[in-house]
């Protein structure tokens, strides 16, 4: 019998009586990919505007078997990071990239996967069809000019040079919330425009224009066209 490959970690099964004089090294390397997948970790450099497909070797380490991914890179349009189809795998992820207004989205080569938020953390499993959401952990980002945000989004805005435009997602799906804060209390002077990126907001087909020194507040999609993103705290 020849060598078979495991369908996850793509381990070298070993037929009995073959790989004579290397069954050891064998042996060692398929110890080294286990290690890889409980406590591996890999920074890996997203390509601004193709993204990055983590890779799968037979019998050797390799990138996508690591348990831990820092994404880095600063993206220039939507880009996917990929696994292949079939391959069952939880990972913890840490979305280091500069978003700059693109989306990022973790996913197996066919399936839909998890949108990430710039900055935050996440656990993410694979089912062998599709990349599901365990655990994200979101982080307060400070802002000081214009930007698109993602979903997840926690803003500390800061105007005090001057007024600027938080965007909306795009397509949003009921649940997403953006939260923002003044961060400088500097609303009132310079107002903060949340930009609706074609949903509506509050009932409204208009740009929401914050200007109350100190505002703080979390905008919920509600799933509803003509209400569009809504308040959660009344």
């Amino acid at each position: 019998m020849a060598n078979t490959t495991s369908a996850n970690l793509k381990f070298t099964i070993q037929a009995t009586g073959d790989n004579a004089d290397t069954w050891g090294q064998i042996t060692n390397t398929n110890l080294l990919i286990l290690e890889q997948a409980i406590g591996g970790y890999s920074g890996v450099t997203v390509n601004a505007t193709t993204g990055a497909s983590l890779t799968f070797s037979n019998g050797t380490l390799s990138n996508g078997k690591d348990a831990v991914l820092k994404l880095t890179g600063t993206l220039a349009g939507n880009v996917n990071i990929t696994i292949p189809d079939s391959v069952e795998k939880i990972y913890t992820i840490h979305d280091s990239l500069d978003h700059a207004g693109y989306t990022a989205t973790f996913k197996t080569s066919s399936g839909t996967g998890v949108s990430l938020c710039e900055g935050h953390k996440y656990v993410v499993y694979s089912d062998g069809t599709n990349v599901e959401l365990a655990s994200e952990q979101k982080v307060w980002r400070a802002i000081t000019a214009s930007e698109t945000v993602q979903p997840g989004a926690q803003i500390l805005a800061n105007t005090n040079g001057g007024a600027f435009t938080v965007t909306l997602p795009a397509s949003p799906t009921a649940g997403q919330e953006v939260s923002i804060i003044d961060q400088g209390y500097d609303f009132n002077t310079n107002a903060l425009t949340v930009g609706r990126n074609g949903s509506n907001i509050a009932n409204a087909a208009a740009d929401l224009t914050v200007n109350t020194q100190g505002a703080g507040f979390t905008l919920v999609y509600s799933g509803d066209a003509t209400t569009g993103w809504t308040y959660k705290e009344k």
